[in-house]
């Protein structure tokens, strides 16, 4: 499989520094949900750039990488991503990951701090429980093509419509029955590996991720650790972008420490 950043990610305003652009101090990396691809992020770097450098991590099985095939281990993936990303410059770098793109952010993070001035500025995780919550059993997780799609349904990850089209379900499942499966093995890093501050959003209506779930992650570092909680459920950032865009350009332009 392709270790090539322009495989990986995807940006969605000029690059540091083209066209007249202004050289942002920081990149932010974000990891899409089961199913999501790269273009979920699109609004919120739309409002974050130019001043921060958004790219968005498209998985395989999606959009453009829709002909091969799903990672299904969360561990592995988050070894391609590091890899993808390579050497770094004296930018910093920081990540922010939603519902599974949590996870694989969170396992991003884990191995970047293992290297040499490579830990993230910041690490945001968004409607997720923490790695030390109690997880799911295996009767939890989906069986079958009928629970997964009901369960999508319920969290609001894709529109109806499509899943009431048989073609696009064709196009749709892949990707998610791959997505789950990895999620379903998933055991996380366990500890407290990191030293970079952590922030953690929610919904507070989320059916999937009780609030007090989401305020494990203090656990996970050393550094600072803050909640934000907003009105809405597992989809909260569709309703609340610009918040979440006001929030993560103070935490990024601001000076370090």
């Amino acid at each position: 499989m392709s270790r090539d950043r322009s495989v990986w990610l995807r940006r969605f305003h000029p690059a540091a520094g083209a066209d007249g652009a202004e050289d942002p101090a920081c990149e932010l990396v974000c990891f899409p949900h089961a199913g999501g691809s790269a273009a979920y992020w699109r609004r919120l770097a739309l409002e974050l750039g130019p001043a921060v450098d958004v790219s968005a991590v498209q998985y395989p099985g999606r959009l453009d990488r829709l002909g091969e095939a799903p990672v299904e281990d969360l561990h592995r993936l988050a070894d391609l991503v590091v890899e993808a990303l390579g050497a770094r410059g004296d930018r910093p770098l920081a990540l922010l990951g939603h519902s599974m793109g949590a996870s694989v952010a969170y396992e991003v993070a884990v191995r970047l701090a293992r290297l040499p001035g490579g830990e993230p500025r910041l690490l945001a995780v968004s409607s997720r429980r923490a790695p030390s919550a109690p997880g799911k059993g295996h009767g939890d997780w989906p069986r079958n093509d009928a629970e997964l799609i009901a369960r999508v349904r319920k969290l609001g990850e894709t529109e109806s419509a499509l899943l009431d089209d048989p073609e696009m379900l064709d196009v749709i499942l892949p990707a998610l029955r791959g997505d789950y499966r990895a999620l379903a093995s998933y055991e996380p890093t366990p500890g407290r590996p990191l030293g970079c501050p952590v922030v953690a959003l929610t919904g507070d209506r989320d059916p999937d991720v009780p609030v007090d779930d989401v305020r494990g992650w203090r656990d996970c570092t050393s550094g600072e650790f803050h909640v934000h909680v907003f009105e809405g459920g597992h989809f909260f950032l569709t309703d609340h972008a610009s918040e979440v865009a006001g929030l993560m350009r103070g935490l990024l332009t601001a000076p370090a420490g």
